[in-house]
């Protein structure tokens, strides 16, 4: 299984803009932190502000923030939310035909692996990606608390 890029963009964006609880960030910085591009940012932030993960605001000195705190930010659930199927196989998709159809066991087997690995998801937060104390460093690529000004 492989999560899509748009899954992979918002979870770096909630790291992100978690690690900054005490400003707004913006899509520029966040995209030059990660070396993405803008405009995919744009479609993962609204998305993510549409499921009420982030607080957006626009405008001179907007930006985003997280809406919920991270501890309240379930990975299983966001991923359930943003990924646009979880068919590990073509037969799994609906209308899809097979001829083993009823009668295969690879299906249930994928199945259960599906839900085990959503479960495990299920276990972690948000909070559980992030720094446990100030300066420590979780090796991400951008720097963590910046000196306020």
């Amino acid at each position: 299984m492989r999560l899509t890029t748009h899954s992979d963009y918002a979870l770096r964006l909630l790291m992100y803009v978690g690690c900054y609880p005490g400003r707004l960030c913006t899509i520029a910085e966040i995209a030059e932190a990660h070396g993405i591009s803008e405009a995919h940012l744009m479609k993962v932030t609204h998305r993510l502000g549409q499921l009420g993960y982030l607080e957006t605001i626009r405008g001179k000195g907007g930006g985003m923030r997280l809406a919920r705190a991270p501890a309240e930010i379930g990975l299983g659930e966001v991923i359930r939310a943003l990924e646009p199927d979880f068919h590990l196989v073509d037969c799994h998709a609906p209308g899809a035909s097979c001829a083993l159809a009823g009668h295969c066991r690879l299906t249930g087997i994928l199945g259960a692996a599906l839900q085990r690995f959503l479960q495990h998801l299920d276990g972690y937060t948000l909070a559980d990606l992030l720094p446990t104390r100030r300066g420590a460093s979780p090796h991400l690529p951008f720097p963590l608390f910046p000196a306020q000004s």
